[in-house]
C-alpha cells in the first residue's frame, strides 16, 4: 500500500470516517452515521478490490463503483456540514475531493489505454 497513493489515501479516509461516525453515534445521529460509515468505507474497499481485477474493464468498473460511493459519501458529509445540530466533519470533504480527483484521473487513463489496445 505504501507506493499506491490512492490505496493509502482511501484507507486513511476510511479510518477518518470511522472516527467521525463514532462521534456521530455519541451524538445519537445513528441513521446518518450508518449511511456515512457504509459509503465512506466502501470507497476504499472498492479501490482495493480493483487492484485484483480480472481485466482492465473489471478494474475500471470497480473504480467507477468507488466513484459512485464517493459521490454518496460527499452527500452525507455535506448534510453533516450544513446541519446545525451535527458535529463539524472537519477535513473529510477535502480528503474525499483528493480521492475523487485521483479516481477520475485513473479511470480516464485506464480507459484511454484500454481503447488503444482494442
Amino acid at each position: 500500500m505504501e507506493g499506491n497513493v490512492i490505496l493509502r489515501k482511501s484507507f486513511e479516509f476510511a479510518l477518518a470516517i470511522i472516527e467521525y461516525c463514532e462521534l456521530l453515534e455519541e451524538k445519537r445521529k445513528y441513521v446518518i452515521a450508518k449511511q456515512l460509515l457504509k459509503s465512506g468505507t466502501s470507497v476504499g474497499a472498492n479501490i482495493r478490490e480493483a487492484q485484483s481485477a480480472e481485466s482492465k474493464a473489471d478494474f475500471i468498473h470497480k473504480l467507477k463503483i468507488s466513484a459512485k460511493e464517493a459521490e454518496e459519501t460527499e452527500y452525507w458529509i455535506l448534510l453533516c456540514k450544513f446541519s446545525k445540530s451535527y458535529p463539524d466533519p472537519g477535513n473529510l470533504e477535502t480528503k474525499l475531493l483528493e480521492i475523487k480527483k485521483l479516481l477520475t484521473s485513473i479511470i480516464s487513463t485506464s480507459k484511454s489505454s484500454q481503447n488503444r489496445h482494442h
